[in-house]
């Protein structure tokens, strides 16, 4: 660890943020951060009980009212506060992701951009929040549509995209006038920690935000969800975890942000100008090491195209240099742990056992931390596990097709809707699959669709809600309807 580093992580709290103060856990327990590209603790902080669970809900409930009452303007401004000391910070900001969660600086640099971009965002909405007045349509009285926070909220995020997924819960949340407990992933806490830091000093009045980090999320999480003063549960993870969840939340009825599990299909058809498909494939698959939900999982590609576009990213991956992401040229940096390895590693001995082509890597890295070779498989067949399950790791598994009606079919053939890509230079065609593909999102002829002006989300085992874009906002308020009778 450089002396740089060792300085940042000493300035990253180490305790809970709840009510305004930095506090140590009620056991006094700790859980250790480790980073994944040696498998060196990076620090150690405080571990959450479900005590300090309902104090952190406690505080946000009690400042509840006053933050709802409080000018959208001023809601504003502190986000856009926070906005600027995260470009002043980004930098540090990256650097400390690189450290917990592994994925190359330059990566790393990027996501401090996307996700500074929701505070921006949502701080421009919160004064965009609007209604509706009108004659009802007998005449005999005025309608008055109003939005209102949907009350203290409650947000679990994920460990591959520590900034965004937080930034895009929270600035969304504040916005609408509604308090928060988050609880950041074990394995990625501490950009958490940071950003909460940043909201403070842009002026957050305490208790508004809080933040819990925990080993036993489970355990921490009932009692927040069952209680009755909280009223909205975002989550984003797995797809089993999510409906555990959501039984839960069914005890309250509370109301539900679900991004769960995805599938992405990567069309290319014959007409495709293979340069864009192989600079979106990249582009789709390792970016974040493969460590994302939108990554592009089954690579469905025409017969006609199927050997070219293969040798090409063949010759694509051999480019890739694997290393600590912190490293000067890295471009691929360790998975989060040797579980993720392992996975990665099953699906691909699975696929070649079911008759499928290795092209390029398929081995675990020989040296220390959680790395995994940057992967091509061709001839991948139907009933390989890859198929099916979310790969979460640098591995391209390509199937090919001869027809449109088949390449529609297996891209569907998927519990899972969150995302698809579509490469063909027939705009007639695109605007088919635009149609056809059940996913709630898709990339025409591009590889990287995720944007803070946009709705983020998907359909069927996906999830259900969307974050990001105008209709962000709208799953952290609640519409109230008065009848105002004619004189």
């Amino acid at each position: 660890m450089t002396d740089t580093e060792a300085q940042l992580l000493a300035r990253i709290p180490d305790r809970l943020f709840i009510g305004g103060e930095w506090v140590a856990s009620s056991s006094s327990k700790t859980l250790a951060v480790v980073d994944p590209a040696t498998g060196n603790v990076l620090k150690r902080i405080a571990d959450a009980t479900p005590a300090d669970g309902i104090a952190a809900l406690d505080a946000a409930v009690a400042v509840a009212e006053k933050w709802s009452a409080t000018a959208p303007r001023t809601r504003g401004e502190i986000l856009r506060g926070a906005f600027d000391l995260l470009q002043e910070r980004q930098d540090e900001v990256a650097l400390l992701m690189t450290l917990e969660m592994g994925k190359p600086l330059s990566e790393a640099l990027g996501e401090v951009a996307y996700g500074g971009e929701f505070l921006r965002w949502f701080g421009e909405e919160a004064v965009r929040i609007s209604g509706r007045y009108g004659r009802n349509p007998e005449g005999t009285g005025q309608m008055v549509v109003s939005q209102r926070p949907v009350g203290p909220c409650y947000l679990i995020t994920p460990w591959n995209f520590p900034l965004a997924m937080a930034t895009r819960k929270i600035a969304p949340a504040l916005a609408a006038g509604c308090t928060v407990v988050i609880k950041p992933a074990e394995l990625t806490p501490l950009t958490t920690l940071l950003l909460a830091r940043l909201l403070e000093e842009a002026g957050l009045p305490g208790g508004v935000l809080n933040v819990i980090t925990t080993s036993t999320s489970a355990e921490v999480s009932e009692p927040i969800i069952a209680d009755s003063r909280l009223r909205k549960l975002s989550f984003t993870g797995s797809t089993p975890v999510g409906r555990k969840l959501m039984i839960q939340a069914s005890a309250n009825v509370l109301r539900t942000s679900m991004e769960l599990g995805g599938n992405a299909p990567f069309v290319v058809f014959g007409d495709a100008d293979l340069d864009k498909a192989v600079d979106g494939a990249m582009q789709a698959k390792f970016r974040n090491i493969g460590q994302a939900c939108t990554a592009a999982n089954r690579f469905i590609v025409h017969s006609s195209v199927v050997h070219e576009f293969a040798s090409r990213i063949a010759g694509r991956v051999a480019q890739l240099r694997m290393g600590r992401g912190t490293e000067e040229g890295v471009t691929i940096g360790p998975l989060i742990n040797d579980m993720a390895v392992n996975k990665a590693d099953g699906l691909v001995k699975d696929a070649i056992a079911r008759g499928a082509s290795l092209v390029a890597g398929g081995h675990r890295a020989d040296s220390p931390g959680s790395f995994y070779e940057p992967t091509v498989l061709v001839g991948v067949t139907l009933g390989s596990e890859i198929l099916r399950e979310e790969i979460f790791g640098p591995v391209v598994s390509i199937t090919e097709f001869d027809d449109e009606d088949e390449a529609v079919r297996l891209a569907n053939d998927t519990e899972y809707g969150l995302v698809s890509y579509v490469f063909t230079e027939s705009l007639a065609r695109g605007q088919r699959m635009i149609e056809r593909l059940d996913t709630g999102m898709m990339g025409l002829n591009a590889g990287v669709l995720s944007n803070a002006a946009a709705p983020f989300g998907g359909v069927k085992q996906s999830g259900i809600g969307r974050e990001g874009g105008t209709e962000g906002i709208h799953e952290y308020l609640s519409t109230k309807y008065t009848l105002i009778p004619s004189a």
